[in-house]
C-alpha cells in the first residue's frame, strides 16, 4: 500500500474508531491506540487474522483498557468464580458485554490457538457468554483474564456473580416430560387404531396384548411426565386453593383408573391414547408458556452493580480485598468509573460522584474532604481514598434492598383469568361429575359410575388451559419483535389490568447525559472564572451542571459563600459580588420570560447584569406518547431529581401529579398507597433508586437504551427507544386478554357437546379420542391466528 493511500485512513483498522486523534501504523494499517495495535499484533503473530474477515472492524477500541485485575489472584474470588475445577483442568463461564458479531464468536473459539493451556472455548452469542476450560497447573484465571483483556474482550465481572449461582433450567425437566409424553402417545394411538377400525373374530387375541401394551405405555406418563399437576394440586388443597391443576389432575388419575380396569377386565380399550395425548398437549402449553428471554435478567439487584473486590490501602501497599471481607477503618481506592461499595468518608483527592443510578440525580456530585459518601455512586474523576465508616451489608444501598418489598411473595400481583376462573369451573365440573352418578345411581350403579368418570374425562379444562399460555406466548413474541421483553407469559395479563401508570425522570422519559447548556452572556474569560468558582462550590444540580460547562477554568478562592436554598447563590470572588440564581434572586427588571421547555440561571457581578444559562434536558422520543395515555390512565411522575424541570414537563403531567426529590423509600410508600386505593399500578423505571418501587408495583417495567446493560429488577424489559409505543402496548395486551375470553367460550362449547354424551354414561373411547385433539387444534390455531391479527391491527408487524 502507498503512503498516500495509508495518510488518507481515518478509521481504525481494528475497531473502526476515529483516528484524527491519534494515529498509529503498523503493516500498511492505521490504529487508533496502541491497545487496537498490541491486539492486531497478537492476532497476527498467532496466524488469527482471519478475525478481519468475517466483518470490517469487528474490535473493540483498547484506548480504555482496563488492568485492574489483581483481586483474580485472590484464592477465596477464585473459588466462587469458578464453575468446576480439578487437578487438571478449570472450567469458568463469563459474561463479556463486547461480543456482538461472528467476528467476535470466531476470536474467542479459538483462544487456544493463542495459549495452548487453555483448551476450549464456547461461545453463547446470546447471552453474550463465553465458556472456557483450561489447565488448572500451567495458567490461571487472572491470565485468562488478562488474555480475554489484552485482545479486547474483558469480562464484566460483579459480585452477584460470586453470590447468585446459575440456577437449573425448568424446561430442561420439561422437555425430558415432553419427549415421554410424546413417545408414549405415538405408540398409544397406533397401537390403537385396530380397536378403532375393528379387529376380526381370528384377530382378537391382538386386542389383550394391544391392551396391556397401551396400559404399559400409560405407566410412565401418570408417574413421571404428569406428576407436577398432582403435586400442585395436592400443595393448593393443602392451602384451601382450587386452582386449574386439580380438575387436570383429577381427569389424567380418572382416565388412567378407568384405563387400567377396562383393560383388567377385558370390559373395554380403556382411554389411554387420550390420557397421553392429554398429558402431552398440557405439557406443550406448560413448554410455551415458560418462554423467556433467558438471556435477560429480569431478578437483578445491587449485587450486580457492584465489584467482586476492592483495592485496599495497607500502609504503601495496596492489594485486592473481597467485598465480603472489607471492615470498617480500612481505607480503600476507588478509581475512576468504579463503584463506591460500602459508606466511607472521602480521605483524599478530588470526588464528583455520580449517583443517578441510586438516587436519580442526573448530575454528578461534588464532595469536599471529610463528607460521607454513601454507596452505590461511580467516581467520575480522579482516584479518590476513603474511609470505610459502615460494612457493605450495612450501607444505604443494602438498606433499601433489604425492604420487605424485596422478600415478600407476590400476593399483589394481578390474578390471571385462569387463576378466576379455575375454582369456578372445579365447582361447577364436581357438580355435573355428582348429579350424574346420583342419577343413575338408582337404576344401574355401572352406568353411574361411568357417566360420574366420563364427566371429569370430557369436562378436563385442556383447552382452557391451553388458551392462556398459547395466546399470551404469541403476544409475547410480537412484543419481543418490538424491543419489549416480558418476564413471562403472565405479564400481559398484568398488562392489560393496569390504570395507574407511574413513571420515573432521570433516564426514564429523559436520554441519559443528554443535557444542554446554553450561555446567554456577555462576560470575559474572568469573569466566566469567576462563576464558575462560585457553582463549584454548590451541590445544587444546576450549579454543577454550570460547573460542568465551564470546567476548563480554574478555580478561585471564594468568600462570604452563601447559598439561598431554591433561589441561588451568593459570594465574592477577587473583590467581586457575584449573584447566581433565578431572575427574581438577581434582581434582573427586564429579564427575558423563564422559557417553557427551558430552565434559566442569571448571573450578576457587582450589580450588573451579566446574562444568564439556559440548561435543557433533552427528553426521549415516547414523551408525547406518554401524554397520549392520559385520561385512559392516571399518570404520576415520580423523581428523585430536583423540581426545576416541573413547568418544562407539564404539558405532559399534571403539575398536582408531579413529585421531585423523593428517596427510594418514598417511591415504594407513594406506590403502597396507590394500591391501598384500589389502583392497578405500573412503574416505569431505569435505576437502583426505583428497584423498590419496580418490586412494589403489580407491574414493573425497567427501561434501558441496552437490554444487556445492568438494569433492577423487573417484570418487564423495554428498550428506550420503544417508549414510543407504550400506548400501543397497552392496547394490544386488551386485545390479546380478548381473544383469551372468546377461546375461553371456543372450549366451553366442546364442553358441552362432550357432557352430553358423557351424562349418559355412555361415552366412548372414540369420541374422547375426537373430540380432545379436536377442540385443541381449535384453540391453538384460534389463538394464534387471532394475536396475530390484533397485532397487525395495532401495526406491531
Amino acid at each position: 500500500m502507498k503512503q498516500a493511500e495509508i495518510d488518507q485512513q481515518t478509521t481504525c483498522y481494528h475497531c473502526g474508531n476515529d483516528c484524527a486523534d491519534e494515529r498509529i501504523e503498523q503493516d500498511e494499517k492505521v490504529f487508533c491506540c496502541n491497545g487496537c495495535k498490541e491486539v492486531y499484533s497478537i492476532l497476527s503473530q498467532n496466524g488469527l487474522c482471519s478475525y478481519y474477515s468475517y466483518n470490517e472492524h469487528p474490535g473493540v477500541s483498547q484506548a480504555k483498557a482496563s488492568k485492574r485485575l489483581d483481586y483474580l489472584k485472590e484464592p477465596s474470588i477464585i473459588r466462587e468464580l469458578i464453575d468446576y475445577s480439578d487437578e487438571k483442568s478449570t472450567v469458568v463461564t463469563f459474561y463479556i458485554p463486547d461480543i456482538h458479531c461472528s467476528s467476535c464468536i470466531w476470536l474467542l473459539e479459538h483462544l487456544n490457538t493463542i495459549n495452548p493451556f487453555i483448551y476450549h472455548a464456547r461461545v453463547d452469542f446470546l447471552r453474550k457468554q463465553v465458556n472456557i476450560r483450561y489447565d488448572t497447573q500451567l495458567i490461571t484465571l487472572h491470565e485468562v483474564v488478562s488474555l480475554l483483556d489484552k485482545i479486547g474482550y474483558e469480562p464484566l465481572i460483579s459480585l452477584q456473580d460470586v453470590v447468585k449461582k446459575q440456577t437449573f433450567d425448568k424446561r430442561d425437566n420439561l422437555v425430558k416430560k415432553i419427549a415421554v409424553a410424546g413417545f408414549c402417545f405415538g405408540n398409544v394411538m397406533l397401537l390403537s387404531f385396530p380397536e378403532y377400525l375393528g379387529i376380526s373374530v381370528y384377530e382378537q387375541s391382538f386386542r389383550q396384548f394391544f391392551g396391556w401394551l397401551n396400559l404399559a405405555f400409560c405407566l410412565p406418563v401418570l408417574l413421571y411426565s404428569s406428576t407436577g399437576y398432582f403435586k400442585s394440586a395436592w400443595t393448593n388443597l393443602k392451602n384451601k386453593v382450587l386452582n386449574i391443576d386439580f380438575p387436570l389432575a383429577l381427569g389424567i388419575a380418572v382416565l388412567f383408573v378407568r384405563t387400567a380396569v377396562e383393560i383388567l377386565t377385558h370390559t373395554g380399550a380403556g382411554f389411554a391414547d387420550t390420557m397421553c395425548g392429554l398429558v402431552f398437549f398440557l405439557l406443550v402449553g406448560k413448554f410455551v408458556q415458560c418462554k423467556t428471554y433467558y438471556h435477560l435478567s429480569f431478578e437483578r439487584d445491587y449485587r450486580s452493580f457492584f465489584p467482586v473486590a476492592v483495592q485496599v490501602i495497607e500502609g504503601e501497599t495496596e492489594r485486592p480485598v473481597p467485598l465480603s471481607n472489607i471492615q470498617v477503618g480500612q481505607r480503600i481506592l476507588i478509581r475512576n468509573n468504579e463503584i463506591i461499595p460500602a459508606d466511607a468518608i472521602l480521605l483524599k483527592g478530588d470526588a464528583r460522584v455520580d449517583f443517578s443510578f441510586v438516587t436519580g440525580e442526573s448530575v454528578p456530585v461534588n464532595k469536599v474532604l471529610g463528607e460521607v459518601v454513601y454507596a452505590g455512586g461511580r467516581q467520575t474523576g480522579e482516584a479518590i481514598e476513603l474511609e470505610v465508616v459502615k460494612p457493605v451489608s450495612q450501607s444505604y444501598l443494602t438498606r433499601l434492598w433489604n425492604n420487605e418489598a424485596f422478600t415478600r411473595t407476590q400476593e399483589n400481583k394481578i390474578q390471571t383469568f385462569s387463576e378466576k376462573i379455575s375454582q369456578y369451573f372445579t365447582i361447577a365440573l364436581l357438580l355435573i361429575a355428582f348429579s350424574s352418578l346420583f342419577f343413575w345411581l338408582a337404576t344401574d350403579v355401572s352406568r353411574a359410575i361411568s357417566a360420574f368418570t366420563a364427566v371429569l374425562i370430557i369436562a378436563c379444562p385442556c383447552a382452557l388451559a391451553l388458551s392462556t399460555p398459547f395466546t399470551m406466548s404469541a403476544a409475547l413474541s410480537i412484543f419481543d419483535k418490538n424491543f419489549f421483553y416480558l418476564k413471562n407469559t403472565a405479564v400481559v395479563e398484568q398488562l392489560a389490568h393496569i390504570d395507574t401508570i407511574v413513571l420515573d425522570k432521570t433516564g426514564t422519559i429523559t436520554t441519559n447525559g443528554d443535557t444542554t447548556i446554553t450561555a446567554h452572556m456577555t462576560a470575559t474569560d474572568t469573569e466566566k472564572q469567576m462563576i464558575y468558582s462560585v457553582c463549584a462550590n454548590s451541590t445544587h444540580p444546576l450549579s454543577r451542571l454550570i460547573s460542568q460547562y465551564l470546567d476548563n477554568y480554574s478555580k478561585l478562592d471564594t468568600n462570604s459563600y452563601y447559598e439561598v436554598p431554591g433561589r441561588g447563590i451568593t459570594a465574592d470572588v477577587n473583590g467581586k459580588f457575584i449573584k447566581v440564581g433565578s431572575a427574581k434572586f438577581v434582581d434582573v427588571m427586564q429579564a427575558e420570560a423563564p422559557s417553557a421547555q427551558k430552565t434559566e440561571v442569571h448571573v450578576s457581578i457587582d450589580e450588573r447584569y451579566i446574562g444568564y444559562f439556559t440548561i435543557q434536558q433533552q427528553y426521549r422520543d415516547g414523551v408525547k406518547a406518554v401524554k397520549s395515555l392520559s385520561p385512559a390512565y392516571r399518570l404520576y411522575l415520580l423523581s428523585g431529581d430536583h423540581g426545576h424541570e416541573r413547568e418544562a414537563l407539564s404539558s405532559v403531567f399534571p403539575i398536582e401529579d408531579m413529585f421531585f426529590e423523593r428517596t427510594p423509600q418514598e417511591k415504594l410508600d407513594f406506590i403502597k398507597h396507590l394500591q391501598q386505593n384500589g389502583h392497578k399500578v405500573m412503574m416505569i423505571g431505569d435505576g437502583l433508586n426505583d428497584a423498590g418501587a419496580l418490586k412494589q408495583s403489580d407491574l414493573g417495567i425497567a427501561i434501558t437504551d441496552n437490554v444487556n446493560n445492568f438494569s433492577p429488577g423487573s417484570d418487564a424489559i423495554l428498550d428506550g427507544r420503544s417508549l414510543k409505543k407504550l400506548p400501543v402496548f397497552l392496547k394490544f395486551s386488551k386485545d390479546a386478554l380478548r381473544v383469551v375470553y372468546i377461546s375461553f367460550c371456543i372450549s366451553l362449547t366442546y364442553n358441552v357437546v362432550g357432557l352430553s354424551y358423557a351424562v349418559s354414561g355412555k361415552l366412548s373411547p372414540l369420541i374422547a379420542a375426537i373430540l380432545m385433539p379436536m377442540s385443541t387444534f381449535t384453540i391453538i390455531s384460534f389463538t394464534s391466528l387471532a394475536t396475530h391479527l390484533a397485532a397487525k391491527k395495532r401495526k406491531l408487524i
